[in-house]
């Protein structure tokens, strides 16, 4: 399966041990979204778009009510590049 190079660029902040966190309203919509690398910073190439194909494709996956995160899946679908090894 063939992804996008923003899904790329997620799912690599992702497998370094980012997180993405969601915000969302007493209806149960997502109002916010949060790619956080793990040193702490913001990464502002996520979208509801993008949020919504990686889950689709089973890229990353929330346990208990807790941030998102990359699945097993997610590391098969990631490209190999030095800083993540």
């Amino acid at each position: 399966m063939d992804i996008s190079r923003a899904e790329q660029r997620i799912l690599h902040i992702l497998a370094q041990g980012g997180r993405i966190t969601v915000e969302k309203d007493e209806k149960g919509r997502i109002t916010a979204l949060d790619c956080i690398t793990r040193d702490g910073w913001y990464f502002p190439g996520l979208d509801l778009v993008i949020f919504r194909k990686l889950k689709r494709k089973r890229a990353i996956l929330s346990r208990n009510g807790g941030p998102y995160r990359i699945t097993r899946r997610g590391l098969e679908l990631v490209r190999a590049q030095p800083d993540n090894r």
